[in-house]
């Protein structure tokens, strides 16, 4: 008999299908690389590129998950968190200045600056704090 009709009605053993991103979250006693960390700090200061350029911190993220993606989960989850987490709030400050700036037409938004200056800062306090944390070997998941 063929090895076929021996297994007829019978449920194969399958990989489950983990989506394009696999599991990311890093386990709890994992032992993490100096050069690990190194790569997951340099993943979360590359908010501070946003300074200079305006919009290249995410793609600094998004090469170094591009990179590490197979090699490193822990690179890996905190470049994703970084990248993810920078077009957030990249979108949330351009949306922010341009309502206040339309705004001061009616002189309601000279009363958004003070506001929209704190929500300007607030993402680079934040990574500096998760460089901190990434480089203390924690967990990056603290975005939410």
């Amino acid at each position: 008999m063929r090895e076929d009709t021996l297994n007829y009605g019978l449920q194969r053993d399958y990989e489950p299908y983990r989506g394009p991103f696999p599991d990311l979250h890093l386990p709890r006693a994992s032992i993490v690389s100096s050069e690990e960390r190194t790569w997951a700090v340099l993943a979360h200061l590359s908010t501070f590129l946003n300074l200079f350029t305006g919009f290249l911190g995410p793609v600094a993220a998004g090469v170094i998950w591009l990179v590490y993606r197979d090699r490193s989960r822990v690179v890996a989850s905190n470049a994703l968190h970084s990248m993810l987490y920078q077009v957030v709030w990249l979108t949330a400050i351009a949306v922010g200045w341009t309502v206040a700036g339309a705004l001061t037409a009616i002189l309601v938004g000279f009363l958004l600056f003070p506001v929209m200056i704190l929500v300007t800062i607030a993402p680079f306090v934040h990574a500096s704090w998760a460089a901190y944390e990434a480089y203390k070997g924690g967990r990056s998941h603290h975005y939410i």
